[in-house]
């Protein structure tokens, strides 16, 4: 560390080990974002190494990267054969037979300076039947089938509903790829046999590949994969195990044919031993089950997992195997890990894509100029565990917030010690309705009202505030907001005609599907 800060060159060649979505994400925006800036960058991967690439559900934040790159949304959506996302359906979480959505947007409206969900919390205790979906805009639109872009404040008196997209991430890498290389990013082809470190400070100063050629830079950034080639086998950064938490460490992917309707959501089935997605693309539909080999064996998952698909699998299911967890030190000296080099956390919630995204836009908040100095680094070191903490309590609510006990596996998940951080949201929220979402979390208020409502955990009191309209009161403006939800989501669009009028993709050639 000493011969970095006493050293004045300015850092200008960054390195980035691995492509895949991770790679090419921080490619395409340090080039973009960089350009002009003196800064010369290089991407290294290997064709004979596959990526992961089952990441094809991202979350609204997406929009902003997209915005950020100037990315035009009929262009991209094209080119990733990409659906609309108003949110993710769950099916069997609570009890078998039950199924709500955790909907992008608010709900409702806030009134008495409150939070919406407080006063659903009163009408439901005083035996009211209105559902929290018929409050939000997105499910709503969701389960009829329905989408549109966000409608302007003069043709609505509720807030703005928020969406995201599926699409093929191998085809969102290469879209990216196009854009990175245009802004002038250097791709090397070859797997890397060496890394090369400074021998005083122990900083990485090249990677080497199979065929001798070095690869050499002041920055690194690691989107090598499971495996950590910079952070974890060259600079050991250590690994904190969530498995106790998240019990969860397999994953079989496959994509089948697509179906007639093109649904504007993402879809998580409990299982008998995990949960399974469901995401459905312009040209395919994605698939998977994540579960614990504890449970069940890897035949009969993949078994269970191909009786269960929409349409024909277009190929033998992929088998993937994880730690859910982070790296102790996401940054290390001169090297910072982005994606699963940094660590795993199941798509229960679509964060994969975002976690990337996050992480970019910490690096380059933080980038260092003249030399990199620990303090920095230990806030964005700070600064990852706590969004990665966050995430990983709303994903361990899921597991933890259940009736089911019909199989070994839900029977495991009733007995996890949550997390000190949840039990303390989940009792707070239990005894008086409070939610409290700070400055940075990912996931909001309105998210956590949508789990807790969706499985069945409901508080004891809600904020006083809310008694302050009388019960007649009361029920006229949630009769009324539930109406106007109601006539917005009727003004929408089916999802498939929106797609084919506005966002049709082009065939792909068979080998490409």
């Amino acid at each position: 560390m000493q011969a970095q800060e006493a050293n004045s060159n300015r850092i200008s060649r960054i390195v980035i080990v691995g492509g895949g979505t991770a790679g090419w994400m921080t490619a395409a925006a340090m080039s973009k974002l960089m350009k002009g800036g003196g800064y010369t960058i290089a991407l290294v991967e290997s064709e004979e190494i596959g990526t992961v690439g089952v990441g094809e559900a991202t979350i609204p934040p997406i929009m902003d990267f997209n915005r950020t790159m100037g990315i035009d949304e009929a262009e991209f959506m094209r080119a990733t054969q990409a659906s609309f996302k108003m949110g993710i359906e769950f099916i069997d979480w609570t009890r078998l037979g039950d199924s709500y959505i955790h909907p992008f947007g608010p709900y409702g409206v806030q009134m008495q300076g409150i939070f919406f969900h407080h006063f659903w919390v009163r009408h439901r205790a005083r035996g009211g039947t209105l559902q929290p979906e018929q409050f939000n805009i997105a499910a709503t639109a969701a389960k009829a089938g329905r989408y549109s872009p966000p409608l302007p404040p003069d043709r609505t008196p509720l807030p703005p509903h928020a969406y995201a997209y599926h699409f093929d991430a191998g085809l969102y890498a290469a879209f990216l790829r196009k854009m990175a290389e245009a802004n002038g990013v250097v791709r090397h082809e070859g797997r890397i046999a060496q890394v090369h470190q400074n021998g005083e400070s122990g900083f990485i100063e090249s990677v080497q590949l199979t065929d001798g050629r070095r690869v050499a830079g002041d920055f690194f950034v690691d989107c090598s994969g499971f495996r950590g080639l910079l952070i974890e086998q060259t600079l050991h950064s250590g690994y904190e195990d969530w498995t106790h938490w998240l019990p969860c460490d397999r994953a079989l992917a496959v994509p089948c044919d697509r179906v007639a309707t093109t649904t504007p959501y993402t879809r998580s089935t409990a299982r008998e031993a995990g949960w399974q997605w469901r995401i459905p693309l312009q040209h395919r539909t994605g698939n998977g089950y994540v579960y614990s080999s504890q449970f069940i064996s890897d035949d009969e998952a993949a078994s269970r997992l191909l009786s269960r698909l929409d349409g024909t699998a277009r190929a033998t299911p992929k088998p993937l195997r994880f730690v859910t967890g982070k790296r102790k030190q996401p940054w290390m000296k001169n090297c910072v890990s982005l994606g699963l080099a940094s660590g795993f956390m199941e798509p229960l919630e679509s964060t994969s894509i975002h976690l990337v995204q996050s992480a970019l836009a910490r690096l380059l908040f933080l980038f260092p100029g003249q030399g990199i100095d620990q303090d920095t680094v230990d806030k964005y070191n700070d600064m990852a565990r706590v969004e990665w903490e966050e995430i990983r309590d709303f994903l361990v609510l899921h597991y933890t917030a259940i009736e089911r006990d019909d199989t070994p596996f839900w029977r495991h998940c009733r007995a996890i010690r949550i997390p000190e951080s949840l039990r303390a949201k989940r009792e707070m929220y239990e005894a008086n309705g409070n939610i409290v979402a700070v400055p940075g979390d990912l996931f909001r208020e309105q998210s956590w009202f949508a789990v807790y409502a969706g499985q069945n955990v409901h508080p004891r009191r809600w904020h006083p505030f809310a008694d302050i309209p009388d019960e007649a009161e009361l029920e006229r403006r949630l009769q009324l907001i539930a109406g106007d939800v109601a006539k917005v989501v009727q003004t929408f669009p089916m999802h498939d005609d929106f797609l084919r009028q506005h966002r049709a993709a082009p065939p792909l050639p068979a080998k490409a599907m």
